[in-house]
C-alpha cells in the first residue's frame, strides 16, 4: 500500500513537472523564435560532444535494460550512427536555412517571392524501445537543425537508457531548449496530450494510431514511424551464399529487434533448402556459440519473448517447419535468448505472416516469377522497408518502381537508414512523414511562403470597374 502511494506521488509529481516545462520551453520560443545557424550549429556540436562522452555508459545501460545486448551493437548502431549525423546536420544547416527565390507569375509582377524556413516550436518526440538512443538522439537533430525545442519521452521498457539519456542531455542543454521524461503509464498519457508544434513518435501501429488520434483533436502534425512486415526478394541469378551472408546480418543484428530488419524472405521456387544451408553455415560463423555470447543479444522482456515463441507455436501447429540455428547446441532455458529460427513453409493464415515478427525470427516461402513475388508484397500493408537481391539493374529498378515501401535497399538490408543524406520514414500502414537529412530539417520547419510587393503599386491599375482596356488586355495575353 505504502509502495503504491509513492508510486502515484512520484507520478503525480513528474505530470507537473512536464507541464512546467512545456510552458517554459513555449515561453521560451516566443521570446526567441529564430535561432541563428551559429546557435544551432552549436547545440549540435554540443551533443555530438556528450554522445562521444557517455558511450560506453550507455551501451552498458543498453545492456542491462536487454538482459544483455551486444555493447559493439549499440555502439555502432546507435551511438556512431548517430555522431555522423550530427556532423551531417553541422555540414548542412547554414546552408538549408537560406530563404529560396521563387517564381513570380505575370498576375503578381511586380513582386519578389521567397520561402523562408522557420522553426515549428516545440517539438514531442516518442521513444521506443528497440533503439532508443538512435531514435531519441536521431529526431531531436532533426528539431534542433531546424530550429525548434524539444521533449522527449523515453521508454518505459529501458528505464536505464532513459535515465543515462536524461542525464547525457541535461548536461548538454538547459531544460528550456531539451528536456527528457521518463517512466510509463500515466506520464507517457499525459506526454501525448500535449500540445506541440509536432510530434515525432517512433513504435508499433497500434499506439501510432492512439497518438495520432490525441494529435488530431488539436491538428498537431506528426511524423510516425510504424515499422511493419519489411520483405526480402531473392531473384534465381543471385548467389544464395551472398544473400544468406547480407540477410543474415540484419536479422541477427540487436536479435532482430529492429523496425527495418528483413520480416519475410520470398525465395524462387526449389532454393529453400540450398538457403537453409547457407544461411546456417554464416550464422554458425558469426556466432559460434550464442548463450554467453557477447556479441548477441537477448530479447528485451518477458513479454516480447512469449509473443516470439507464440508465433512459433502457431506456425509448427499449421504445417511449418522449423528450423533452429544452435550452433553449439546450448540450452536457453530461463533465458531471454533465443537461436536464430527459420520457419520454412509459412502460409498467410500464419500469426508470423499476419503481424511483425520483431525477433530472431524469419519466415521463409517461394514464389514462381518475380512478379507473382510482387504481387504478394503489394497486396499487403506496404512495409517500411523492401530489399531487393539483384545484380540486373534494370530488374532492380523495375522491383522499385512497381513496389512501395518506406525505403529500399538493393542487395543489403537496413543500411540505408544510416545513409546521413537519406531520408527515412514509412507509407501507408508504415507510417507517415520523413526525417533524416534535409528532409527531416524540412519536416519539422514551417517552410513560410512570402510575396513582397514594391512601392510601386500595380494592383491600382486592374481596380473595377473592370470594362478598361486593361482588362481585356490581361485576359488576352493570360489566355493564350
Amino acid at each position: 500500500m505504502v509502495a503504491n502511494v509513492v508510486e502515484l506521488a512520484t507520478s503525480d509529481a513528474q505530470i507537473v513537472d512536464l507541464h512546467r516545462v512545456f510552458k517554459v520551453q513555449k515561453q521560451a520560443f516566443r521570446q526567441h523564435p529564430m535561432p541563428s545557424a551559429d546557435e544551432r550549429i552549436a547545440q549540435l556540436t554540443s551533443l555530438k560532444r556528450v554522445l562521444a562522452k557517455y558511450q560506453d555508459e550507455l551501451a552498458q545501460a543498453a545492456s542491462d535494460d536487454f538482459g544483455h545486448r551486444s555493447h559493439d551493437e549499440t555502439k555502432f548502431a546507435e551511438i556512431m550512427t548517430s555522431l555522423e549525423g550530427a556532423k551531417y546536420y553541422i555540414k548542412n544547416v547554414r546552408k538549408w536555412m537560406r530563404p529560396e527565390k521563387r517564381h513570380v507569375s505575370a498576375m503578381q509582377m511586380p513582386a519578389t517571392a521567397r520561402v523562408v524556413y522557420q522553426p515549428l516550436g516545440v517539438v514531442g518526440v516518442i521513444v521506443p524501445w528497440n533503439y532508443p538512443i538512435f531514435l531519441a538522439v536521431g529526431p531531436l537533430m532533426c528539431a534542433l537543425a531546424a530550429g525548434n525545442r524539444v521533449m522527449i519521452k523515453m521508454s518505459g521498457f529501458t528505464p536505464r537508457v532513459g535515465d543515462t539519456v536524461k542525464k547525457m542531455l541535461a548536461e548538454a542543454f538547459s531544460e528550456d531548449q531539451v528536456a527528457v521524461f521518463t517512466g510509463r503509464g500515466e506520464i507517457s498519457e499525459e506526454f501525448s496530450k500535449l500540445v506541440f508544434d509536432q510530434i515525432t513518435f517512433t513504435g508499433s501501429t497500434n499506439v501510432g494510431r492512439t497518438i495520432m488520434a490525441e494529435a488530431a483533436k488539436n491538428l498537431i502534425p506528426v511524423i510516425l514511424e510504424l515499422g511493419g512486415k519489411s520483405p526480402a526478394i531473392v531473384h534465381e541469378s543471385y548467389p544464395l551464399v551472398d544473400a544468406a551472408e547480407r540477410i543474415s546480418f540484419g536479422k541477427c543484428w540487436n536479435a532482430g529487434q529492429t523496425c527495418v530488419a528483413p520480416d519475410y524472405l520470398m525465395l524462387p521456387q526449389g532454393k529453400t533448402q540450398a538457403f537453409v544451408d547457407a544461411f546456417t553455415a554464416q550464422v554458425s560463423k558469426m556466432y559460434p556459440t550464442m548463450l554467453n555470447n557477447p556479441d548477441y543479444t537477448s530479447v528485451i522482456n518477458d513479454k516480447q519473448y512469449k509473443r516470439v515463441q507464440g508465433y512459433l507455436e502457431d506456425a509448427r501447429a499449421q504445417g511449418a517447419k522449423i528450423v533452429e540455428i544452435n550452433p553449439a547446441n546450448e540450452s536457453f532455458a530461463n533465458t531471454r535468448k533465443m537461436p536464430l529460427t527459420l520457419v520454412i513453409g509459412v502460409t498467410p493464415a500464419m500469426q508470423i505472416m499476419q503481424n511483425e515478427i520483431f525477433g530472431p525470427v524469419l519466415a521463409v516461402m517461394e514464389y514462381s516469377t518475380l512478379d507473382d513475388a510482387l504481387g504478394f508484397v503489394n497486396g499487403r500493408a506496404r512495409p517500411l522497408a523492401l530489399y531487393y537481391f539483384d545484380w540486373n539493374a534494370s530488374r532492380s529498378e523495375y522491383v522499385a518502381n512497381n513496389t512501395h515501401s518506406g525505403g529500399m535497399c538493393v542487395n543489403d538490408v537496413m543500411s540505408h537508414v544510416g545513409a546521413d543524406d537519406l531520408p527515412f520514414g514509412g507509407v501507408g500502414a508504415s507510417g507517415m512523414g520523413k526525417y533524416h537529412g534535409h528532409e527531416g530539417f524540412l519536416a519539422m520547419s514551417n517552410a513560410k511562403g512570402i510575396l513582397e510587393k514594391p512601392k510601386f503599386y500595380a494592383i491600382k491599375y486592374i481596380l473595377p470597374p473592370f470594362n478598361k482596356g486593361i482588362h481585356k488586355f490581361i485576359k488576352n495575353y493570360l489566355l493564350k
